[in-house]
């Protein structure tokens, strides 16, 4: 069987790409690209034929800008992993803890780290675009006074030495990564559904279109808003629910939320919960 391209952003050792290798398990070619815009891209012109992009972070929160790009962008989310992340601080041979006086990371891998990074008095925190291009760039300029902190997997990539692991403020530190592709997921048992609307601008219309799914007895598992470009205070609801677009139940709350919202596009149902032990939670 042929294998399927996953883009993702950063480079080879990202927790993007590990996410995606426990997702689809051998049977998948890996392809770095160096922004999320890329990645969508991708997709959409058919080089690849799925994207994995972070969503969100148990400690750190939401990805703002992977929310608007899912908007941005006409493709479907097909599948979703949640993936332990543990942090591992990373140096070139021979550079020890006290020599260390930057650390470079993706901003929000400095920021699961916190509390690890303040103890060190003598190091500041310095972002970079990604956990393994910090990797990558000790290595290529020989960097003996920083360290970079990333997943063991960039550490073995690039030939580096980890000097301590699982250095996260807190160890239930989970990332939910979500899959793309142009063609919709095949109904699954356990679905969880996603979906973007707008509402007019008046009292009591966010709480009438959450209202279409209590009626009807439907778990709402996450609402985040973003602002509408363009219309200073106004806003996009992504919501996250229980249940397939197409059960009963679902397609009824849909048909009532499109009589409230102004505007209404499903992003996708797809299996739920997956993590990367293969587990359904239902959460």
């Amino acid at each position: 069987m042929k294998k399927l391209t996953v883009a993702f952003q950063g480079e080879l050792g990202a927790y993007s790409e590990l996410a995606a290798r426990e997702f689809f398990h051998a049977n998948v070619e890996v392809a770095p690209r160096p922004v999320f815009e890329a990645v969508f891209a991708a997709v959409k012109s058919g080089k690849c034929q799925r994207g994995i992009i972070p969503i969100e972070n148990s400690l750190a929160g939401s990805i703002h800008q992977n929310y608007d790009l899912l908007l941005r962008h006409r493709l479907h989310i097909v599948g979703e992993i949640k993936l332990r992340i543990v942090h591992t601080l990373i140096v070139n041979p021979g550079v020890k803890l006290s020599d260390v006086r930057s650390i470079y990371s993706h901003p929000q891998a400095l920021a699961q780290c916190d509390r690890f990074i303040r103890g060190l008095k003598r190091a500041r925190a310095t972002p970079v675009y990604d956990t393994a291009g910090a990797v990558k760039m000790l290595k290529e300029e020989d960097i003996r006074d920083g360290a970079a902190i990333a997943s063991a997997q960039a550490a073995a990539d690039y030939g580096l030495k980890i000097l301590k692991s699982g250095i996260e403020s807190d160890h239930q530190n989970y990332t939910r990564f979500l899959i793309l592709s142009k063609q919709k997921a095949p109904r699954a048992p356990h679905a969880r559904t996603s979906i973007v609307f707008a509402t007019r601008n008046v009292a009591g219309a966010l709480f009438k279109s959450l209202s279409v799914f209590s009626l009807r007895d439907i778990n709402l598992l996450k609402i985040e808003s973003r602002p509408i470009q363009g219309r200073p205070w106004e806003y996009f609801f992504y919501l996250d629910f229980e249940g397939h677009a197409a059960d009963p139940p679902c397609a009824k709350a849909l048909d009532h939320l499109r009589e409230i919202a102004t505007s209404l596009r499903v992003l996708g149902s797809y299996e739920k919960g997956r993590d990367a032990d293969g587990r359904i939670h239902k959460r």
